[in-house]
């Protein structure tokens, strides 16, 4: 939304003058006050007699006054609607005569094609420019200069913005605003003037701002941006403070623009200053004689140069330290103790915790449609308790969380007149929670793919969640209903149940009329073991019939003649997850771990499968990442029948062992057709480093990438030399339409009968 921000003092200073002089002009020709026989008003069109009369002090047989004659204009003029107002008197007739605004009937926009039309539309209006409201030239006036600001904003100077006026019948008017957008500004040349020890190429690398690149017309980085090259600035100064240049300083920064207004010249002008060593830390001040603790808090390191981001880091933990024993408003200050002969910095900490309080109630805004027992159920802060400030920190993570909210704001609130007591304001924007979705997508191994969802994440604002999803595909095609209700207990263990219906084939099936077909339903639950760690285990039910008219594979052909075309299983499932990456997306540190088991304990066939999966992600310099993947899967078949076919494990492709065709790793039928194994193991390796040209956007990224693995029979064993491995370079860009990955690569260690496939993408795929 673009903001707009009208200074109305020169409309209400040319009102008061207006009020002022008519007010002044009954008291220059003094009326004696006489009883009022009559009130007429003259000079409506459109406003309504009834919003004239309310303003009026009088009434008829009411005595007349100079005094409310002043005051009937101050609340004429008051409403907006006039532009012109005065009292006349004729005998014992009072005369009200009025001149309207004209009110605006449309208002609309040419050559506009930079900003969103509706947006900008109800920026108007909330500044008081819209169809039926009064019109007002100088809120014209302000909003067109407006216009023309929020164009500089994105390098737009070229901009020019007419406003137009046009009169209609009935005292209205339409409001044109004309735009010339031309071609933004971009940035030709950037200079960092005065750097000695960092070279200047290195400094403007930290830059989000850039020239002009083979990829700016994507991260629009050369567009010159005022708050963009402040923020940059920051991150010059932050970096030479972790650098342990104290003294560091901008010195000016000049911004050229060309005279054809299409290119832009930045010159920043720098003083770096000398390097400083920390030599000591030292604390001061009141520390609840916990010092030792305190000490063992503290990130700064001696013998080394002082870094800013660990000052910051101790000051913020002190602060969240002393929270935790209930001191709200702890004050920690960091002063350095310059000795400049020497190059050495002795950082003091100052600590004032103030007072201890209770927080005495927690109140709820924002939330109009869920209810406030779904916000209250994650907080760990409790009324008429100690102010925590770990807790509430674990309350409002937990709130964000649910993902029901734009975003989750806390203030502490101090009562009033009891200092030791203060009231939590949580305040949260709610978004929409809904979701429809119908949409395509396409694969090298499945081809041609159509989806259709319903969600809702908030039902009725309860916090449950409600889903139907339809998915199509070449191999697997699923219809699927399910229900969760995140707190079936007040102790947090979660409820869901699903009821299903999936078809699939073996990759390479011959048969387009060969399938499996899958209906069933489960239930599972989710018991938190701790604030990260949530176990899930649940039992299911479901029949698995192999459908087949001609070329069914040979494999399943034999199975279904020795155990039938309908299996039944009632499986139990238990997992564990935990996720400590810092993004789903574009994960650059962190771990991820997933296990789950699936035991069948009744029906027809018995087994155990399980799965266990490993993530970790390390960041480098030069804005790199490396990232590693490991899946283990497992199945083992009970009694006298062999872990099912139809439960097999699939091997090749993305996710898995890229360069080898999708699904083709493992047992393959007589018939050709790709039937998976009973055990899998892959591992996959990613070096991930920024495309040049896009700065520091993290949406669009290069990858080289080593994957090793392979799927195998119940009875083979997983050896080293039956492992297939391949390598390549792969480009990942979060589009519009979901997660896009794309891989090229060569066999490294292959056999003569693999299927190869060395370019391979896919929409919305994971590692």
């Amino acid at each position: 939304m673009i903001p707009f921000r009208f200074d109305g003092r020169l409309h209400a200073t040319a009102t008061v003058v207006a009020v002022a002089l008519a007010a002044a002009a009954p008291l220059a020709h003094a009326v004696e006050p006489f009883p009022i026989k009559d009130i007429r008003i003259e000079g409506l069109q459109r406003a309504d007699p009834g919003t004239v009369f309310a303003a009026l002090p009088f009434r008829i047989s009411d005595t007349y006054t100079d005094e409310k004659a002043a005051l009937a204009l101050r609340a004429l003029f008051a409403t907006g609607l006039f532009k012109d107002v005065r009292i006349e008197i004729d005998g014992q007739i009072v005369v009200v005569v009025v001149d309207e605004r004209a009110v605006i009937a449309t208002v609309d926009f040419a050559g506009l094609k930079e900003f969103d039309k509706d947006t900008l539309l109800k920026s108007l209006k909330d500044a008081g420019i819209g169809e039926g409201l009064p019109f007002d030239r100088a809120l014209v006036d302000k909003a067109e200069q407006e216009i023309k600001r929020q164009y500089l904003s994105r390098s737009l100077y070229g901009a020019e913005v007419v406003t137009t006026i046009t009169p209609l019948e009935r005292n209205r008017v339409n409001v044109t605003f004309t735009m010339s957008e031309g071609d933004a500004a971009k940035i030709r040349d950037i200079r960092i003037i005065g750097t000695k020890v960092f070279s200047e190429s290195s400094l403007l690398s930290l830059m989000d701002l850039t020239t002009g690149g083979w990829l700016t017309w994507y991260t629009k980085s050369d567009r010159y941006s005022r708050v963009k090259l402040n923020a940059d600035l920051e991150t010059l100064r932050a970096h030479y403070l972790n650098n342990g240049y104290l003294e560091f300083q901008v010195e000016s920064t000049q911004v050229t623009i060309s005279p054809d207004k299409q290119s832009i010249d930045i010159a920043i002008s720098v003083s770096e200053g000398q390097r400083y060593n920390v030599t000591g830390v030292r604390l001061e001040g009141q520390y609840l004689g916990r010092e030792d603790e305190f000490k063992a808090l503290v990130r700064i390191k001696p013998g080394q140069a002082y870094r800013g981001e660990d000052v910051n880091a101790t000051t913020r933990v002190f602060t969240d330290r002393f929270g935790t024993f209930g001191y709200a408003f702890a004050r920690v200050d960091a002063r350095p103790e310059v000795d400049r002969t020497n190059g050495q910095v002795v950082v003091v900490l100052t600590a004032d915790p103030q007072r201890r309080v209770y927080v005495r109630r927690i109140e709820m805004a924002g939330n109009s449609r869920t209810r406030d027992e779904v916000i209250r159920r994650e907080f760990r802060q409790l009324e008429s308790s100690w102010y925590d400030a770990n807790r509430i920190k674990l309350s409002v993570d937990r709130v964000k969380r649910l993902d029901y909210f734009k975003d989750v704001n806390i203030e502490t609130v101090e009562v009033a007149g009891q200092p030791d007591l203060v009231d939590l304001m949580v305040t949260v924007e709610e978004r929409a929670t809904g979701n429809l979705l119908v949409g395509a997508g396409y694969s090298t191994a499945d081809r041609l793919s159509f989806t259709a969802s319903l969600k809702q994440d908030n039902v009725f604002g309860s916090g449950n969640y409600l889903g139907f999803e339809v998915n199509t595909s070449k191999n697997n095609r699923s219809a699927l209903i399910s229900t969760v209700d995140p707190y079936f207990t007040v102790d947090g263990i979660s409820r869901a149940i699903d009821v299903f219906y999936r078809t699939s084939k073996p990759y390479n099936s011959l048969g387009n009329q060969y399938q499996l077909a899958t209906p069933g339903a489960a239930i599972r639950f989710g018991v938190p073991f701790s604030e990260s760690d949530t176990v899930f285990f649940g039992i299911g039910a479901e029949r698995t019939d192999i459908k087949a008219a001609t070329a069914i594979p040979n494999s399943y052909f034999l199975y279904r003649e020795l155990y039938g075309a309908s299996s039944t299983a009632f499986p139990l499932t238990l997992g564990w997850q935990r996720d400590q990456r810092d993004s789903v997306l574009t994960p650059t540190r962190g771990r991820y771990y997933r296990v789950n088991v699936e035991w069948s304990i009744a029906g027809d066939v018995r087994y155990l499968r399980s799965n266990l999966q490993w993530q970790q992600y390390w960041p480098l310099p030069l804005k790199m990442s490396f990232g590693l993947n490991t899946e283990l899967g497992w199945g083992k078949g009970f009694g006298s029948k062999p872990f099912p076919l139809f439960k097999n494990f699939y091997g090749g492709g993305l996710g898995s062992v890229r360069v080898f065709e999708q699904g083709s790793l493992g047992v393959i039928d007589p018939t050709g057709a790709f039937i998976g194994g009973a055990k899998r193991f892959n591992i996959n390796a990613e070096l991930y480093f920024p495309v040049p040209g896009t700065g520091n956007d993290k949406s669009l990224r290069i990858f080289a990438f080593a994957d090793a693995g392979n799927v195998w029979r119940e009875s083979e064993k997983i050896t080293g030399d039956s492992l297939r491995s391949s390598a390549g370079l792969g480009l990942s860009w979060i589009s519009p339409v979901g997660p896009l990955k794309l891989s090229w690569g060569n066999p490294i260690q292959a056999k003569p009968t693999d299927r190869i496939q060395k370019f391979q993408f896919q929409i919305g795929t994971a590692f």
